[in-house]
């Protein structure tokens, strides 16, 4: 409490007698609208919903839609996406439905989900990606859909929960080579083998907008940012393409390095995009994204180079905005380091400029096997794979756990904030949560393939969800066999939800 700002008023809710017998007083503590909304802009989500509970004033300043709009976007990155796209009709509502997802998927036990297989030709990697929300939707309602590239020339999209095919594009003239998905605004985006990119809204026959790029496209990434929605796509020309979406308007294209662009990473506020090639001769590079977008007011990008070759992994840390940790393996032994670097921006006569400064870096044993994901977490915590064990390590590379629950190989890591998925080669998957007070994984389940529980079936190819949207969902290589015809997807029954965080009916 602040003294200096307490005032006694009258009140229905507050009432003392005297000692010496007098009339009731009335009386309550109150304080001033603008710092009462300033104290609660520090408060976290959980303080909120008990600030809200004191009187009726205080209620009403804990539910304003600025405090909830700002742990929002601090937790989930919601940049300026509106209610309606988000299916909510206040930050709070939204804030306490997705808490309540998460708190779901991570109780959650195996026998809450379904196992689903969809047929089809999905070529050889089988890769899929979100186009609508991948998290449990409010009281079971809504769908899940992923998109997919079928036989190599078309498009189509699968409701994974009831396993069947919604949608399906007309034939393209040639192979579809790359897949990008922007699920906010439930948008896919292809580039073909002629290098022609299109956008779809996968319910129209027809793109909604087409372009060419002129060179052979590597990589594609749709993303959100503050200046509106937008594709990258990197060349094997070294050439970064910005397109503006749904028009596909060429904003701005870069030479950033003398080889092919086959590493795309943005930062979680999409404030750095970072681009690189594994090879002895290219050194990374970062640019500012705004100056990538704005090519009016920054004619030349702004952007910094890594000293540091042969990374092959990058992941910048989740909720903070200008740190990146590589991944790199040299030598005849695939001698394994990591190595993290905060990037800075500095004014210079010029304007502005922008550098990588190490802050950390540590090589792993000899003994370790050669870890091919890796994955970093808010406490600046970094998990890796290495055969069939999980390794966590801190950013001085100090070994804090070991984790081997399963026999399989590991085939890939999907990492957030709050969860990392295990994806094995068998197709089976391992949940685990990050412990909010410690630095520490904390296993939540196993998804065992039932492809693999005793039936006598060949397997064909395997899918996990991942766990965002927009995430990539990638089988594992299908044993002598040219093309995987089997989706196979574990999807979540959702419990009924209860009420959490404290909150109370009405409040």
């Amino acid at each position: 409490m602040l003294p200096s700002l307490a005032k006694p008023l009258k009140s229905e809710q507050a009432e003392e007698k005297s000692e010496c017998g007098l009339r009731p007083r009335k009386m309550e503590i109150h304080l001033p609208n603008v710092p009462v909304m300033e104290i609660f802009s520090y408060l976290d989500a959980f303080s909120l919903l008990q600030a809200a509970q004191v009187n009726k004033s205080w209620n009403l300043a804990a539910t304003s839609d600025s405090l909830w709009r700002k742990l929002c976007k601090k937790r989930w990155l919601c940049y300026d996406l509106s209610l309606d796209t988000l299916g909510a009709q206040t930050w709070k509502e939204y804030f306490l439905r997705k808490t309540r997802q998460e708190h779901s998927m991570s109780r959650a036990k195996p026998e809450d989900f379904i196992y689903k297989e969809m047929s089809g030709d999905f070529g050889v990697e089988g890769t899929a990606y979100y186009l609508s929300g991948s998290g449990l939707t409010h009281n079971g309602q809504g769908k899940s859909i992923v998109c997919v590239v079928t036989s190599m020339t078309r498009l189509t999209t699968w409701d994974i929960r009831e396993g069947a095919m919604t949608w399906v594009s007309p034939i393209q003239p040639t192979c579809i080579m790359r897949l990008a998905t922007l699920p906010e605004l439930r948008l896919a985006i292809t580039v073909d083998m002629e290098a022609t990119i299109k956008v779809w809204n996968c319910y129209d026959k027809d793109a909604l907008a087409t372009n060419s790029m002129f060179a052979s496209c590597q990589i594609l990434k749709a993303v959100l940012t503050k200046d509106g929605p937008i594709v990258l796509a990197g060349d094997d020309s070294g050439n970064l393409h910005t397109f503006r979406i749904p028009d596909l308007h060429l904003i701005s294209r870069v030479h950033a390095i003398e080889f092919a662009i086959n590493q795309l990473h943005c930062s979680p506020q999409r404030k750095w995009v970072y681009l690189n090639k594994k090879h002895p001769h290219v050194w990374p590079k970062v640019y500012l994204m705004k100056s990538l977008l704005r090519p009016s007011e920054y004619p030349t990008p702004v952007c910094t180079t890594i000293n540091y070759t042969l990374s092959f992994k990058a992941f910048w840390t989740p909720r903070r905005e200008d740190r990146i940790t590589l991944l790199s393996q040299r030598g005849p032994r695939q001698v394994s380091k990591f190595v993290t670097f905060d990037i800075e921006l500095e004014r210079t006569e010029d304007g502005i400029d922008a550098k990588a400064r190490p802050v950390a870096s540590f090589t792993l044993p000899s003994d370790v096997k050669a870890p091919e994901w890796m994955g970093v977490s808010d406490k600046d915590v970094i998990v890796c794979s290495s055969g069939t064990s999980l390794l966590v390590y801190n950013m001085k590379g100090f070994q804090l756990q070991r984790l081997q629950d399963y026999p399989a190989e590991i085939m890939r890591l999907l990492v957030d904030p709050l969860h990392v998925i295990v994806t094995y080669m068998d197709g089976s998957l391992e949940v685990y949560m990050w412990e909010e007070s410690s630095p520490y994984l904390k296993k939540c389940y196993h998804l065992q393939n039932p492809r693999h529980m005793g039936r006598q079936s060949l397997k064909l190819g395997g899918v996990v969800l991942g766990s965002q949207p927009g995430e990539s969902i990638r089988a594992p290589p299908a044993p002598n066999v040219g093309a995987s015809k089997v989706l196979q997807v574990d999807c979540m029954a959702p419990p009924k939800e209860k009420q959490g965080m404290g909150e109370e009916e009405g409040s």
